[in-house]
């Protein structure tokens, strides 16, 4: 399900994003970027740790929907959180703003796909941090969070220099399915504002993507989210742990125990399951987290992201150790 689903109403809040309090801004810099070429290049940051030999670079992919290059959701920014996090402890970090939050229309394009929306300009991001003179160009990693991880064995497949992938929060469980779990699920904690009849519309949707009756021209208002048809027709098809599988690349999955948008049991346990065996693929789970890695108590909501908070230290600290920085 795509992240900003649940956060969206949120973006723009009022309050300001205040750096975590495992920050070290005095240990990098940060300088604007342009990834991609032509009308659909997209601006960006790299954070480039300060006076290091060339070390770790990372691409981060945010998650569904028209995120900027941060994942602002509400007050909080995660993916500025793991870039900040990271980069002082040596990883350069490029993040970038989506093609759907940079140029609208192409939200709205009747023929968006999620290989069109993530694929060219991650593999764009990947050659902009390998020619980085601090970074060594074997060691340049994608982190995806949410859609982005599940999209990110294939930008590792389109850039096969991809060194390993760290994958966060990455949905296996069909998203159409999910979104029907995802909105059940909201329909039972918030009763008074997820209404039966929602659920209802989100099962038709589904319903009508499992079906022979979905066609490139099916109306977009017709299908989950709005996406478009043959947005729906690609995912239908895509299976992360299968590509995943067969890249014999590293791989770091992170899921929180308390994220009801891509679960333990519902897309972990495919990725579990896919990767059984398999040295390369290292799995941990979060308890305490929810769906931004966010540490908290109880069932998770949709309030949580409307909370200013920061992305959990200890994933901070396992991803960089996992990347084999300096600084852990």
């Amino acid at each position: 399900m795509p992240a900003s689903a649940a956060t969206e109403s949120m973006t723009g809040s009022e309050l300001a994003w205040t750096p975590p309090p495992y920050a070290e801004p005095d240990r990098f810099s940060e300088h604007e970027v342009t990834v991609g070429t032509g009308p659909l290049a997209v601006p960006g940051t790299m954070s480039v740790p300060r006076g290091r030999t060339p070390g770790p670079g990372v691409v981060l992919l945010a998650g569904g929907g028209p995120f900027d290059r941060d994942e602002t959701s509400g007050p909080n920014r995660p993916l500025k959180d793991l870039a900040w996090g990271l980069a002082g402890r040596g990883t350069t970090v490029l993040r970038f703003d989506k093609a759907t939050f940079a140029h609208r229309d192409v939200a709205a394009a009747s023929e968006l796909t999620m290989t069109q929306e993530y694929v060219p300009h991650a593999v764009d991001a990947v050659a902009l941090l390998r020619r980085h003179r601090s970074v060594d160009p074997e060691r340049v990693f994608v982190l995806g969070h949410s859609m982005g991880g599940k999209v990110a064995p294939a930008v590792a497949v389109a850039a096969p220099t991809v060194a390993g992938l760290v994958i966060m929060a990455g949905d296996t469980q069909p998203m159409h399915h999910a979104a029907v779990r995802v909105v059940s699920y909201l329909a039972t904690v918030l009763p008074d504002q997820v209404p039966p009849a929602a659920v209802e519309t989100f099962r038709q949707q589904a319903a009508l993507v499992d079906s022979a009756d979905l066609t490139p021209s099916t109306p977009a208002a017709d299908l989950p989210f709005g996406l478009s048809a043959p947005y729906w027709l690609e995912l239908r098809d895509y299976d992360p742990v299968a590509i995943a599988a067969g890249l014999g690349k590293p791989m770091l999955i992170l899921q929180g125990g308390r994220d009801y948008q891509v679960t333990v049991a519902d897309d972990l346990a495919r990725w579990r399951t896919g990767l059984a065996g398999r040295p390369e693929a290292d799995i941990r789970v979060y308890e305490a987290d929810n769906h931004l890695f966010f540490r908290g108590a109880g069932p998770s909501t949709p309030a949580e992201y409307g909370t200013p908070q920061h992305v959990d230290p200890a994933v901070i600290a396992d991803i960089a150790h996992w990347l084999g920085c300096d600084e852990v």
